[in-house]
């Protein structure tokens, strides 16, 4: 990218009215591979596909617990979401220490935002290069909520970001209306169908994908390898079968 005067700290603006330290810091969340989160009325869940550095290196996380009832995707720069991520787990057990109850989510993204936009406002501060889906648990039930290198954050029904996620978010968008009354099964169905758009030459494997649930009584827990095969394995046999019968109404 072109550099100009307007674009060595976050704190000038440019005769256009753009930040372009805060555009980089986005630019670095559209280039991370990319991560799903649907919600129903009962159950939350996300689904991240993991990059390798080489073939010889592991596969770098994607998905960390924070507290028994919320759990975060990342796409991004992943230390400056080891460093957020951090940062909700201390939250979560102060409030926990104080008032002997979780942090509601919508207070905890809150606070990440706040986090997230004094980076955008000192010179001696960078923003964080990482987008967040947050999903949890609490009083409310099941939330979603995306948060950005701004400080901007909004809750959704389902959201897709990171890389090549502009195709994972027309297929949300297509069958969204199906999440509320769906089983978890059915919800990760359509997460990994999701991210299937977005995936290098539609390839997903028990190796490259995480997947993250919370439920009302189950903490979140977050799967990968063998223990997401089963997942996959169901959403290919749904793939299978849906093929004949889209062939055979053709012919009717």
């Amino acid at each position: 990218m072109h550099r100009n005067q307007y674009d060595t700290d976050c704190i000038t603006w440019s005769p256009q009215g753009r930040i372009h330290q805060i555009e980089y810091a986005c630019e670095a969340v559209k280039q991370g591979s990319a991560c799903v989160g649907l919600r129903s009325k009962t159950h939350a869940v996300l689904a991240t596909l993991k990059r390798s550095s080489s073939e010889l290196a592991s596969y770098q996380q994607k998905i960390f617990k924070i507290d028994d009832h919320c759990g975060i995707a990342i796409a991004g720069l992943t230390a400056d979401g080891r460093v957020l991520s951090r940062y909700m787990r201390q939250e979560c057990m102060n409030h926990s220490f104080v008032f002997d109850q979780p942090l509601p989510i919508g207070r905890l993204v809150t606070k990440v935002a706040d986090k997230s936009q004094i980076g955008t406002q000192r010179s001696g501060k960078r923003p964080y290069g990482v987008g967040l889906l947050v999903v949890g648990y609490d009083e409310t039930g099941p939330t979603l909520y995306n948060t950005e290198p701004s400080g901007v954050f909004n809750e959704y029904y389902a959201m897709a970001i990171g890389s090549r996620s502009q195709a994972a978010r027309t297929y949300l968008e297509r069958t969204y209306e199906s999440y509320a009354d769906a089983t978890v099964d059915d919800l990760i169905n359509h997460a990994l169908l999701a991210l299937k758009e977005s995936a290098p030459d539609h390839d997903i494997n028990s190796r490259n994908i995480s997947i993250g649930i919370v439920t009302e009584n189950q903490p979140f827990q977050a799967l990968d390898d063998e223990k997401v095969q089963p997942y996959i394995d169901r959403c290919q046999a749904a793939e299978e079968g849906a093929a004949p019968a889209a062939g055979e109404a053709m012919e009717q």
